[in-house]
């Protein structure tokens, strides 16, 4: 059974696997809680390339990635995959 990571952490069994993966705290925490909303483009969930670009900069923005208001929705969509 996984850890309790606190109430900021909406999947802790995905969190502790991405973290034995290797990812940062940051990157495991993103994607656990995505999933655990639904939010990722896998597992059922909305995929980014069916999202528009006003939606896609505004995740890009949430996230912190340099340069988003240059990028074209492709761009968005590989720079939010590899952040």
């Amino acid at each position: 059974m996984a850890q309790n990571h606190g109430k900021q952490i909406k999947d802790d069994d995905t969190y502790e696997a991405l973290r034995d993966e290797g990812a940062s705290k940051e990157k495991a925490a993103r994607i656990a809680n995505a999933q655990a909303k639904g939010d990722v483009d896998h597992h059922g969930g909305t995929r980014l390339e069916d999202r528009t670009k006003d939606e896609l900069y505004d995740e890009a923005q949430e996230i912190g990635i340099e340069g988003r208001s240059e990028m074209t929705k492709d761009e968005l969509i590989e720079a939010i995959r590899n952040h």
